[in-house]
């Protein structure tokens, strides 16, 4: 018991000079604050670098640096300078010019006037020749000079035209025939024709009245349906069309059809009723100016019904194919 007393008052006396010892050595530091905790990052460069922490505050103390000796202000930032837009929106070389004035209805209805139908060449008159055709043919018979000719002189609406077909075979005409017409527009492609036509050739000449219509119904599509009441109660019907196909700006190609049907035979010029014949032709051109082309190409034409059977008698072939060349010109 007396030893176990002992000890107790021993570790106590220990107790007690631990105590005073640590008051004195905080009594020391009073005027000191406590250490700032040091990062973790610090822990991990300190491990794998030395401690530099007095030659880095030697170096360089941002502490000591005076920052109020740096006059901002007076540093050139002219080369960093961005433009700005005037305030307005306007360029300054723009902010001088006069407003554009604003359009009124009576400038707008000045500018633009109400123009009458057709109003381009009112009250002006204007001229057009073509030769369609103008070719030799190789034909069976013998050489031949064939033309397609047509014309007119008038205004938009109203025109004088002309048309002239015919053949000479060995310096004989074969056939011939001119028609005299007025045209009246009844759109921006389509017009009415009415007149005369008058045969020279085959047989007795002989006149017929003459009514139709001609137009583009495509671009380049030109086509022609023509009625004809001839003497004795004769009567006829043509239907042409031709394409200008355009191969490059100087090559064109041109297809042709036409048909003639009768009302009645007539012997004495070979014509039987119905279908009467057919031709067709291909033609290139080679357009040295807009006026002025030359062509070759082929044509074939076959008699059909009793004109075919008009022509047997009389020792005919009913179809022939001919190689031609001519020119083509307008003015």
């Amino acid at each position: 018991m007396t030893i176990k007393l002992a000890l107790l008052s021993a570790l106590c006396l220990a107790a007690a000079t631990s105590q005073a010892q640590e008051a004195m050595d905080h009594s020391g530091h009073a005027g000191h604050s406590p250490a700032a905790p040091v990062p973790a990052e610090s822990h991990r460069h300190n491990h794998s670098q030395p401690n530099h922490t007095q030659s880095d505050r030697g170096m360089m103390d941002h502490g000591a640096m005076d920052h109020e000796a740096m006059d901002h202000g007076t540093m050139d930032h002219s080369g960093h300078a961005m433009p700005h837009p005037p305030p307005t929106g306007i360029p300054p070389g723009e902010a001088d010019r006069p407003p554009v004035p604003t359009l009124s209805p009576a400038d707008i209805e000045a500018a633009f006037p109400d123009l009458p139908e057709h109003g381009m060449h009112q009250g002006s008159s204007h001229f057009m020749f073509v030769a369609d055709e103008l070719e030799w043919q190789d034909a069976d018979a013998g050489s031949t000079l064939a033309w397609d000719l047509s014309g007119w002189a008038g205004g938009d609406i109203d025109r004088l035209a002309f048309r002239s077909e015919g053949e000479r075979t060995n310096g004989h005409t074969e056939e011939a025939e001119l028609q005299l017409l007025w045209s009246h527009a009844i759109g921006p492609w389509w017009e009415t024709v009415a007149g005369v036509r008058q045969d020279f050739e085959p047989g007795s000449p002989q006149t017929w009245a003459a009514f139709g219509v001609q137009g583009m119904p495509l671009y380049g599509l030109e086509t022609e349906a023509t009625a004809f009441l001839g003497e004795g109660g004769q009567s006829a019907l043509r239907l042409e069309a031709e394409y200008d196909l355009l191969l490059t700006q100087r090559w064109v190609l041109q297809p042709t059809a036409e048909l003639n049907l009768y009302g009645r035979t007539d012997e004495s010029r070979g014509i039987g009723s119905g279908l009467s014949d057919a031709s067709v032709g291909l033609r290139l051109r080679y357009e040295i100016s807009r006026q002025f082309a030359p062509y070759v190409g082929v044509s074939w034409s076959r008699a059909y019904g009793n004109s075919a059977e008009l022509q047997r008698a009389e020792g005919e072939d009913t179809s022939e194919a001919r190689l031609v060349a001519g020119i083509r010109f307008w003015f």
